[in-house]
Formats: structure tokens, sequence, C-alpha cells
């Protein structure tokens, strides 16, 4: 993958999360205004039936009426239009706030104690809008309030004694609804802000170590075109050696000659996996297989280069093998992450490395197994970490790093543990439609 195209997935996935964490905010206004709704009804009764006030029912109901559609709305539109942005919330709390005064006007004004709900609105605003925003929400309900002191229907009571009485009553009321309220959807948005945040800190790690890949491809790239030269001309010169009357006649020496040709053929064979990683040297065709045959190649060509490892390959016989006919690309990227996780089991292990492979629901679960110490605690932490390595090289620690991050690539993940027997286990696991052939590969073919 390239860096425009990670960094373009990047971008999206930040899109997506916020608009995740703002549906997630409207949903709990939505379930507060719920909750305000069944507290307007309650009071509303409350006042007339068990304290024998006289309300305007009609026009009281009727906001009631109107909250109810704006949540049933609310409910509705996240699923439709996906993304709610902060003038969604702002008209939101708006509306809310228009409600209450109305309520409010109905029902004694700036006398009311309820009055003091505002709060509520005032402090979801500054939580959850940008800033001017909270600022002009707060200006709002200020202008209501004011208005409030001087426009309202007032309240029709027996006695000055039971009005002050039931004032601070209603004034205790709404203090513990003001408080409960706002420490409950508080404490909820806060999580969902902390939610998106540590997705955003786990985005951002990411993007550092797609980065981190793309300098080292970048340097690899160099290196491996710097080689190609030195390489061919210790091709040329073993060719001509061999031929040389000293070498020829010399069994010993003649056999050393071919062992590092043999060695110069494998660095050329690396050489050109890197380049064609790095998407060069890919003049011909796309190499077409099965998954079953590339995996045969894989381990056939692994064998070769560690001919002293006694590796047992099987295949899963807990699904059915069908999978291993399914037509995929010949991916030399993931064919050398693979081959760099039984190079790691071979030199903790060289005795024995164990390889099994299976497929069930299209999920491609290679297993690599080796009776060495296995990983230590805090490897085992940090898997897929760079520079995280048991070997004790300087600048060592990045097949595991190169692995994981090849993998999710392709939609996988790496999963490393250590065996009860001892010994260390990594399952690789990608989507076996991750390697499938599609249109352009058809069509380059």
């Amino acid at each position: 993958m390239s860096l425009i195209q990670s960094t373009a997935r990047n971008l999206s996935l930040l899109a997506s999360m916020g608009q995740t964490a703002g549906q997630q905010n409207l949903m709990q206004l939505i379930q507060l205004r719920w909750m305000a709704v069944f507290g307007q009804v309650l009071t509303i009764a409350l006042t007339t039936a068990l304290f024998g006030i006289p309300l305007p029912l009609q026009e009281m109901f009727a906001v009631v009426g109107c909250l109810i559609l704006l949540n049933l709305f609310s409910l509705l539109r996240p699923r439709q239009f996906g993304e709610v942005r902060n003038g969604d919330l702002l008209a939101g709390l708006l509306l809310d706030v228009a409600a209450l005064t109305a309520l409010l006007y109905y029902s004694g004004g700036a006398t009311n104690p309820f009055v003091f709900l505002y709060l509520l609105q005032v402090a979801l605003g500054a939580v959850l809008l940008e800033t001017w925003s909270a600022w002009l929400l707060l200006g709002v309900t200020s202008l209501c309030f004011a208005g409030l002191t001087r426009w309202y229907l007032p309240l029709q009571m027996p006695t000055h004694e039971e009005l002050f009485e039931l004032h601070v009553l209603g004034m205790l009321v709404c203090f513990v609804l003001d408080v409960a309220l706002m420490v409950v959807f508080m404490t909820r948005i806060n999580a969902n802000l902390r939610r998106r945040d540590a997705r955003l800190a786990g985005l951002r790690q990411q993007a550092a170590e797609e980065d981190h890949i793309v300098r080292m491809g970048l340097l690899a790239s160099g290196a491996a075109h710097e080689l190609g030269t030195p390489l061919a001309t210790l091709s040329v010169i073993l060719g001509d050696w061999k031929r040389m009357p000293q070498f020829r006649d010399d069994p010993e020496l003649l056999q050393e000659i071919v062992d590092m040709e043999g060695e110069v053929r494998r660095c050329k064979s690396i050489v050109t996996g890197i380049l064609m990683s790095a998407g060069e040297a890919r003049g011909g065709a796309l190499a077409v297989t099965t998954a079953g045959s590339f995996l045969d190649e894989l381990v056939g060509e692994w064998c070769n280069t560690r001919p002293s490892v006694s590796l047992e390959y099987r295949i899963d016989d807990s699904t059915p093998h069908t999978w291993m006919k399914e037509p995929v690309i010949s991916d030399s990227a993931l064919k050398q992450v693979i081959c760099n996780v039984l190079d790691n089991a071979a030199d903790a292990s060289p005795a024995w490395v164990g390889l099994s492979a299976g497929c069930a629901d299209g999920l491609l679960t290679l297993t690599v197994q080796d009776r060495g110490l296995g990983f230590a605690p805090e490897m085992l932490e940090k898997i897929g970490k760079p520079y995280q390595s048991s070997k004790g090289r300087p600048g060592g620690g990045l097949g595991l790093f190169l692995v994981v991050n090849v993998l999710r690539k392709l939609g996988g993940q790496v999963i490393a543990e250590n065996r009860p027997e001892g010994g260390a286990r990594v399952r690789l696991q990608l989507p076996l439609s991750a390697l499938a052939i599609g249109e352009d590969d058809e069509r380059r073919g």
C-alpha cells in the first residue's frame, strides 16, 4: 500500500470515528430528552391533580408532543444521514431550550423553580459544542430567562404560604435533577470522548508505524538496486573461476565455488523479492496460482534454504480442503513474511519447526510452531513493535514488526503465544479474499 493510500485510509477512519462520537453524543441527548418528557408529564400531572393548581394543559401537552416528535426524528436521522455535526447538536439543544421556555411561560415564568434547568442545557452545550456554539447557546438561554421575568402566565395559588412551600420544594427537586443529570450524562459523554481519543491515539501510532515501514522500504529498495551490480560481478567472477584449471582440477575448491554460486543466487533472489515487494521489476505478468500451490511452493523454497531444519508441514483436516483450489495471486511480500516467521522459528528450534494451514469461513490460518524457549512475557506484550528482539542484535527485531504490518494491510492479524508444552506458536490469519484475483489482476495477467 502506498503512502498516499495509507494516509487516505487514516483520514477516512478519523472521519468515521468523528461521526461515531457525534452519534453517541446525540444518543445521549435523545435519552435525556425522553427523561425530560417523562418528568414534564409527571410534573404537570402532580401539579394539577395533587396540588390543585390549574395549568393550560392543552398548550403544555402540545409542547411535550413536539419534543416527542423531535426525539423520533433524531432517532431516525443518524441512520439515514450518518454524520452528526456541531450544527445538528446545537439545533437539538436550542429546540430543547425553546420547549423548556414554552413550558415555563405557561407555568409561572421565572418564578417557576424549574427555570434553573437551563443550567443543564448550558453545561451540556459547553461539553458537546464548539466554542462559538456554546456561547450562542448561553446567550439564547440568558435571553429566554430574562424574557420569562416579564412575559409569562402566573400560577394561580390559593395562598402565599403554599406558594412559598411549593417554590422551595420545586427548587430542591430542580437542584437534585440538575446535579444528577449532569453527573450521569457528562460522565457518559466524557467516556465517549475518551474512547474517541484512545482510537485517535491508536491511529496515530499506526500511521507512525506505516511511515516507518515506508522509510524502511525506500531504504531497502535503494540498497537492493545498489547490490545488484556487485552480485552480478561476483557471479561472473565465480563462473570464470570454475573454468580455471587450478580450481577445476581441485574437487574441494570446485565444490566451494559451487556453494558460493548458490549463495550468490540466493542473494539475487532476495534482492529481486525486495524490488518486487516495493512495486518494481514487475515487467512480466502476475503469477496466478492456487492457495495450495502457493503454500507448497513456499514450503519448497524455504526448505531449500534451510536443508538442515526438519519442517513438519500439514494441512488442517478439520475443514474441507476445497479452499486449496481457490485461485490466488502469488504475493511475494506475503511469501517473505511467512518465511520470516519460519526463519525465526528455525533459529529458536533448529531441530524441528511445525507449519499447519487451514481455512474456515474464508479465513486462512497459518500456524508456525517451534520447540525453543518461547517468547519472554515482555516480548508478548510488545509483539508487532519495532526493535523488539530476543537475539540481542543491534537493529534487530524488525521481522515480526513487518509481519504484523503486512498482515494488517491485507486485513489479517498476527497472534503470538507460548505453547503449554514449551516453545512458541505464531498464528497468521488473513481473509483468503485478500489474495483473490480481482478484475484489474485479470486484465494485467
